[in-house]
């Protein structure tokens, strides 16, 4: 199979966009994701997650740092909690990606499509 480096990427922007993906890759993190970016921008303290997800406190800790370390949440410290948030400049640029590669390089995917199925905040909190 052969592969082949985009020169606006580069290999460097590909491989921290692998690592992101491959940290979304888990069930239980991705539902972390869900679970942050609903509540955005306020994000969830530790407690509510554990809470809402029914994830073990250890298991849930461990998910927590490999979503900070690849970058895509925050942590805060507040008092005795830990307030996580979305990374929301991070998705920006897995989305990015995704648009370069699959909509302006190739066109596998119409941009209108994806577009299509994100409607404008005006739009979604009526």
């Amino acid at each position: 199979m052969e592969t082949r480096t985009n020169t606006r990427t580069g290999d460097a922007g590909v491989m921290r966009c692998a690592d992101m993906f491959n940290a979304l890759g888990a069930e239980a993190r991705l539902r972390i994701v869900r679970a942050l970016l609903r509540a955005h921008p306020e994000g969830l303290v530790v407690g509510d997650i554990q809470a809402a997800l029914e994830i073990p406190a250890s298991t849930l800790s461990h998910h927590l740092e490999r979503l900070k370390h690849e970058g895509l949440v925050t942590m805060e410290r507040q008092s005795n909690f830990l307030r996580y948030r979305v990374n929301a400049d991070a998705l920006q640029e897995l989305i990015e990606f995704l648009m370069k590669e699959c909509c302006a390089e190739n066109d596998v995917v119409k941009a209108e499509d994806l577009l299509a199925c994100c409607p404008p905040a005006a739009k979604r909190k009526k």
